[in-house]
């Protein structure tokens, strides 16, 4: 059994494993499964957004990449514009340098985009999201209207502060839930109406601090009230008040999360699957967060049609693709962002659209053959390729996703800081970036903030608040002034990301534990760690306590 590269752990290289590797032609990986993932994922900035020009109009844009970025960096508009061509960057393989060395060289050149995003209306601060509308500081979301400070949103409209959630409206603070309307402080809840600070909730209405239960209505703790004494304590919960919406988060937190009983995990409706939140899918291992995949193992973030993928992080319609992170397409290898799902046959490629048969390549446009941003013939490409693989053998660069330092990124700004944190002391000893925030940047609240949303006036829209936990400034926007005031909301007292964070916290991480079903001690695997006190049940004894 090897040892990581990284980590030293030991991690196992199974025979199914193998069979996947075969076919993407690479060798036995060096890093353990959650070291690859940290690895892909340093290179994915999803969260943070700033303000800058645009390299090639002057104009302001909001990017993914700072202003203090080394390298160029386009508008939607004009990245897709015919006014540049990104083979003007091309550059000769250099058979007495490493491959990588050459790709940075290259990365110092080629402009990049500077969102991901497609066919949205009005969402400037938004970022891996396509066909929404109205949008605010939302992030890898899909069809959905009115969404404000979420992410992994799909087909909802009018929510606020939500985490991984599908087919919802009018709802605050969901996280992994389904077809909720009109609800607040939701966890792993499908189809629910007025529902309030409850877990693990199935087709229930006029429901509050509930947990595990299925086709109720008008609950409290649990237990059946008449519809007078819910709509008193609805009429309390939306009251708009701070302190009394701090006592529910305690409840909640407190009463509520302790008593639930824990699924092994949250899979539905698959054949031979392991990992976590997996749906409609079949023969996928160690995976999380997937959706109609099949044949994948080591992945997370699989939405739609994901087919014979090992080591994959975000992504949809894809086929044959190994170690790489935010890809469509087919037959990719350690690529970063191959966004389109015509995409085929790239290795070590960024930022691609519309191109097949490419290698070393930063964002080109409809091109094929091409390495290291360079023309080539179909012939002189199909044989320059395996020489530039050999090469890359002898410097022992070839079989391993980019290294985490030529990542675009600082790691603090990735996705990789969120899943897998590491002190700033850490990523520099690791010979990685940070990026310092300077607090003395931030200004202190003087704005004194009401409790109550009623007596919240639109000056509000006009004062610099500051984070209760991080200090961070930030402002109230009028739709989301409005939106508390409907739903009788007070104003939140930390900033977007600490809200985030609590919401991520109570997520659990993506690797398997062995663990004991708590009422019958059966060997489970489970997300939940055995040394975490919640009540984890296998799914049989789930099903007979719940159903």
């Amino acid at each position: 059994m090897p040892s990581c590269k990284q980590c030293t752990s030991p991690f196992e290289i199974t025979d199914e494993d193998r069979q996947l590797l075969d076919k993407f032609e690479v060798p036995d990986p060096t890093f353990c499964p959650p070291c690859r993932s940290q690895r892909r994922l340093s290179w994915r900035n999803e969260r943070n957004l700033y303000k800058r020009k645009c390299d090639l109009t002057g104009k302001n844009i909001v990017s993914i990449y700072s202003p203090d970025k080394p390298f160029k960096v386009y508008g939607l508009d004009a990245f897709y514009s015919d006014d540049w061509d990104g083979l003007t960057y091309g550059m000769d393989f250099d058979f007495s340098r490493p491959f990588f060395e050459q790709y940075k060289e290259l990365q110092s050149k080629a402009p990049r985009i500077g969102l991901i995003v497609t066919n949205n209306e009005n969402c400037p601060y938004i970022n891996q999201s396509w066909n929404c509308k109205n949008c605010h500081m939302c992030f890898d979301m899909g069809f959905s209207e009115d969404v404000m400070y979420s992410d992994m949103v799909y087909h909802s409209k009018n929510i606020m502060d939500s985490t991984m959630i599908r087919n919802s409206e009018l709802s605050y603070s969901l996280v992994d839930s389904i077809k909720c309307y009109n609800s607040f402080w939701l966890q792993d809840c499908n189809n629910c109406n007025d529902a309030y600070f409850s877990y693990d909730c199935n087709q229930c209405s006029n429901i509050a601090f509930c947990y595990n239960l299925r086709n109720k209505k008008n609950y409290l703790f649990n237990e059946q009230v008449s519809e007078e004494e819910f709509k008193k304590v609805l009429k309390d919960i939306k009251s708009g008040s701070y302190e009394k919406w701090k006592m529910y988060i305690d409840k909640f937190k407190n009463e509520v999360l302790p008593k639930a009983i824990r699924k092994e995990n949250h899979n539905l409706q698959n054949e031979n699957c392991t990992g976590d939140y997996i749906l409609k899918s079949r023969n996928c291992h160690h995976c999380y967060d997937a959706e109609t995949s099949e044949n994948c193992r080591y992945s997370t973030r699989l939405d739609e049609r994901i087919i014979s993928c090992m080591d994959l992080d975000n992504a949809s319609i894809a086929e044959l693709v190994y170690d790489s992170v935010t890809v469509t397409g087919y037959n990719v290898r350690f690529t970063h962002m191959s966004y389109h799902q015509n995409n085929s046959n790239l290795t070590y490629c960024d930022s691609l659209r519309l191109c097949s048969d490419c290698f070393g390549c930063i964002s080109l446009k409809n091109k094929k053959y091409c390495i290291l941003n360079k023309q080539y013939s179909k012939e002189e490409y199909e044989k320059l390729v395996p020489k530039i693989i050999e090469h890359m053998k002898s410097t022992g660069e070839w079989g391993e996703f980019f290294p985490a330092n030529l990542s675009p990124f600082a790691y603090n700004e990735t996705c990789a800081q969120e899943y897998y944190p590491l002190t700033k002391e850490e990523v520099l000893r690791r010979g990685l970036k940070w990026k310092e925030v300077d607090q003395k940047d931030y200004q202190k609240q003087i704005y004194d903030l009401p409790d109550n949303i009623d007596e919240v006036t639109d000056g509000i829209m006009n004062e610099v608040l500051a984070c209760m936990d991080c200090g961070k400034n930030y402002k109230i926007i009028s739709k989301e002034l409005k939106f508390y005031r409907n739903i009788g909301l007070p104003i939140p007292h930390k900033c977007h990301e600490c809200r985030h964070n609590e919401r991520i916290a109570l997520r659990n991480p993506r690797m398997l534990f062995e663990r004991k079903c708590e009422k019958c001690q059966s060997d489970i695997q489970t997300t939940y760690s055995p040394d975490r006190p919640e009540k984890v049940y296998c799914e049989e004894c789930y099903l007979k306590s719940v159903y």
